[in-house]
């Protein structure tokens, strides 16, 4: 049915500046009219939906999302996945390949595509292994996932142990014209660490994980990409020292890009106690000097992305003690609620850098459009009330996990609801 939504203000990629406007949705999904003073009467829709004093936000895209289908539905599955996105206002994402079993051939991935066309309602692109079984030890089968359109190839939360593999990854990668993303650890030196390395983790006993195990990891993987020419992305760095280097092989003009996560952005090392397991993430929670570091990286674009990495696991799971505990919480549905309340709300920055951060730049890192709120373009967009609160509940996530360090919080503004098509 056709849907009117009316006296809201429209954000956008391109300016800080909200601009008044009214959104016709047509039956087809479609924007058929975008712009102030839409008469009901001329469009004669089906519903008015009032918008007044809400924001138009374009959907975000995550590059880094863990639906846990095959394999792992008791966590997560990707209906559930998807219903927590379309409530955190995500209308697009990337799966990772780490499922059972994992993606890593061209059959696999046609499976997991034919799972979300009979499953999501939004799209959920496919990823595949850089090796067999992410076990490190001989490259997955290439050919056979680049012929279905896999957008990135990763081996999720491993890294690759040899340099030697490595290389030959990113070579046959760049033949292939495939985006090689890389999950920057160095086992030497994590360790059985569970926690960042340094006061927090004397104190509570435990074992850490040295910045340096992603620094030397992340240097590593950009000297590889520099020496064979292949697209690189990093997940998830967390160091000031990362940013640096990401920045630097920038300007060398490595084909390098970079994600951050909200977590990383809001929460550092001094909110790990009581032994609170929803705060232990890999990599983990660093210094506040890094996460200053963090924010500005954003704001320079030495980081090219926000990615969730919404990784589910039962209460049950995560109810053990911390050094046996998984890592990985849920982030799909508190990051546009997190990045608002503690940045856009304070003035830090504007919609439009989040959009460029959690939507554009991602889905043109795996080689997707862009669409702004405009005529002609798929309906994709969420409207966010700043006047209303949202309390992070049980009830509120759709998510099977409701392990998240947000779990009680409440932040300023609310999604109302997103329209994908």
């Amino acid at each position: 049915m056709a849907r009117l939504f009316k006296n809201g203000v429209i954000a956008s990629a391109g300016s800080s500046d909200l601009i008044e406007g009214d959104v016709l949705v047509g039956d087809d999904g479609t924007a058929e009219r975008v712009g102030p003073g839409i008469e009901e009467s001329c469009v004669q829709p089906d519903e008015v939906v009032d918008c007044t004093g809400c924001a138009l936000v374009p959907g975000m895209f995550d590059l880094q999302v863990h639906a846990r289908e095959p394999g792992g539905e008791h966590k997560e599955t990707l209906a559930t996945c998807a219903a927590a996105a379309l409530n955190g206002g995500v209308t697009g994402m990337v799966l990772m390949p780490d499922t059972s079993p994992p993606i890593d051939t061209g059959n696999l991935v046609k499976s997991l595509q034919d799972l979300v066309s009979e499953t999501s309602p939004i799209p959920m692109l496919a990823s595949g292994c850089l090796t067999k079984g992410r076990e490190g030890i001989e490259l997955a089968g290439f050919s056979g996932m680049a012929s279905r359109g896999v957008a990135m190839l990763t081996d999720s939360d491993r890294g690759i142990p040899c340099p030697d593999l490595l290389r030959r990854c990113m070579e046959y990668a760049k033949d292939f014209d495939l985006l090689v993303t890389s999950h920057c650890d160095t086992p030497a030196l994590s360790k059985a660490g569970v926690v960042n390395e340094g006061r927090v983790s004397y104190q509570l006993g435990l074992p850490g994980i040295p910045a340096i195990s992603q620094e030397i990891a992340i240097d590593r993987d950009i000297r590889v990409a520099q020496y064979t020419g292949a697209r690189l992305h990093l997940q998830q760095i967390s160091t000031a020292n990362a940013v640096q280097a990401v920045a630097c092989a920038k300007e060398a003009g490595t084909r390098v890009t970079c994600e951050v996560s909200p977590h990383h952005l809001l929460l550092s090392e001094k909110e790990v106690k009581d032994y609170n397991t929803s705060l232990k993430l890999d990599p983990p929670l660093r210094l506040p000097g890094d996460v200053e570091a963090l924010i500005e990286g954003l704001l320079n674009d030495s980081i090219d992305a926000i990615a969730s990495n919404h990784a589910p696991h039962t209460e049950f799971e995560k109810s053990a003690d911390f050094a046996s505990a998984p890592f990985g919480v849920t982030g799909l549905e508190t990051t546009v609620l997190a990045i608002y309340d503690r940045f856009i709300k304070e003035g830090a920055f504007g919609w439009d850098l989040l959009i460029q951060k959690y939507s554009q730049a991602p889905r043109e890192i795996v080689g997707q459009e862009f669409h702004e709120i405009e005529e002609g373009q798929t309906a994709d967009f969420f409207v966010f009330d700043p006047k209303a609160e949202t309390e992070i509940t049980r009830e509120y996530l759709k998510t099977k996990s409701p392990v998240t360090p947000f779990l009680g919080w409440t932040f300023s503004g609310e999604i109302r609801e997103t329209v994908v098509g």
